[in-house]
């Protein structure tokens, strides 16, 4: 019997192994921000340990930072607090850190793909549930607590239960419109935010295939959302070309050799998944979230469940997040009216996002009622845009292009969306509060965001798509 992608990869980095024990881990690369490092770097002090390998560690500065005149001091104070530790904590222990100011700061998954830093074959882990992207790459990469951040930096391993492993298979043309974005939306739709809970899953099929590094990372981001330990997809051409000469890539014989490794990564054709599931990409349309789990989500033609549907179980939580976002069941979304878009987060900020917004809305304006924001992931991804035009065109067309950072993606710093207002978003999260207290969240692709950002509603964007292309 054959071996999966997760399990060469996983079985290569077991340091020690006991029958009814957890693996002792081998972790690459640690990435650690602000907001789960604090508590870690404090545990050492208290046991008098060093950071054990601080050159395998790479910190940077995203949850907290404003993404506006980023070179004044932080207004909140408790985001600038944890931003000033940060920058304390990684000076006292040797550790390289990317803050403010940095040409290398941005959203810790934005950067380690981007630097080369994130690499197949490897494991990667952060003290944030989103670690799963780096898996895009052929790596197996997850979010771990802050007890465990301590715990791989005094020792860069980590004691883990091996997952269960899940095989998602996406065939087929993907529809005028629908994007990576809209794929992971209606996988979890399908399967619900808990669909899956215990696996680590490998994304495959030639869809998934014919994605850029950009829109599987995408993919692979959301993972989490269905409840999954992390996800991957087997390195190709499209992989090691990304890579190749990025500024921590390896060079020379280095390269050679390493190519010749990821070469091997992939699941071989007799390797045992615990599930398998497919799906037709003809039957994705734009999605559009209705409710506050991740796995509430509709094509946007489509009206949300009739409460009678809902099984007895689930019926309470389901009218609950209904009355949340004050939209009722049996019903359509498409031209419910918004108030803010945000195209930004590990999600979305890339530069091909921010390219496929710009051709978008280039020669648009936004709907006079409407603020949208679009933040990029990174201080790279904001000059190449720079360097494109790309903030000329959303300038003319009524768009804030921000600062590097998480932005709304979260109410952790000063970009909140506020009490009752809608917002189109393209984060991975649409709980109650998650984009500020008492905010409401619909997630969708960038195209859907920026669609709705020039209609001021919900639109199916491919309906402004065929109008161009005609």
């Amino acid at each position: 019997m054959g071996n999966t992608l997760f399990d060469k990869i996983w079985d290569a980095h077991v340091v020690s192994k006991n029958e009814g024990f957890p693996d002792v881990l081998y972790i690459d690369t640690h990435f650690i921000h602000e907001v789960t490092s604090p508590q870690a770097f404090d545990g050492l002090r208290d046991r008098g340990l060093p950071v054990f390998r601080p050159k395998q560690t790479v910190a940077t500065a995203d949850h907290n930072v404003p993404t506006i005149d980023q070179h004044l001091p932080i207004k909140e104070a408790l985001s600038r607090y944890q931003v000033d530790m940060l920058t304390k904590n990684s000076a006292e222990f040797g550790i390289e850190l990317y803050g403010l100011g940095h040409p290398y700061q941005g959203i810790v998954h934005v950067i380690g793909p981007e630097l080369g830093i994130t690499r197949p074959g490897c494991t990667y882990v952060c003290g944030d549930s989103h670690t799963s992207t780096h898996g895009a790459f052929g790596a197996i990469a997850f979010g771990i607590g802050t007890s465990q951040v301590e715990q791989v930096m005094a020792t860069q391993c980590l004691l883990q239960s091996r997952p269960k492993r899940m095989k998602i298979e996406v065939n087929g043309k993907l529809n005028l419109g629908v994007t990576s974005k809209d794929i992971i939306l209606y996988i979890i739709s399908k399967i619900s935010a808990a669909g899956g809970t215990g696996y680590f899953v490998e994304y495959a099929g030639d869809t998934i295939r014919s994605l850029s590094m950009e829109g599987r990372m995408t993919i692979c981001n959301m993972s989490i959302e269905m409840g999954a330990r992390g996800g991957l997809i087997a390195p190709d051409e499209t992989t090691f070309e990304y890579v190749k000469g990025r500024e921590f890539a390896p060079k020379g014989n280095e390269w050679d050799k390493a190519l010749a490794y990821w070469k091997t990564l992939y699941s071989d054709d007799d390797a045992v998944f615990d599930k398998v599931l497919t799906f037709d990409a003809a039957d994705i349309e734009p999605m559009i979230t209705y409710g506050t789990n991740p796995g509430m989500g509709i094509g946007v033609t489509q009206k949300t469940p009739a409460t009678n549907s809902i099984g007895t179980d689930e019926r309470s939580s389901y009218t609950k997040a209904l009355a949340y976002m004050d939209i009722d069941d049996d019903a359509a979304i498409l031209g419910k009216a918004i108030d803010y878009v945000f195209i930004g987060s590990c999600t979305n900020s890339r530069i091909e996002d921010l390219r496929q917004v710009a051709a978008f809305v280039k020669g648009k304006h936004k709907a006079d009622h409407i603020i949208a924001w679009i933040v990029p992931g990174s201080k790279q991804v904001q000059q190449q845009a720079i360097r494109e035009g790309l903030d000329k065109v959303f300038i003319e067309a009524g768009f804030a292009l921000r600062e590097p950072g998480c932005s709304a993606c979260l109410g952790m710093n000063e970009d909140k969306i506020p009490a009752g207002k809608y917002c189109v978003s393209t984060s991975n999260r649409n709980f109650e509060g998650r984009q500020g207290p008492n905010s409401r969240t619909f997630l969708a692709s960038p195209l859907t965001a920026a669609a709705a950002a020039i209609t001021g509603c919900i639109t199916d964007v491919r309906e402004m798509l065929e109008l161009e292309n005609a």
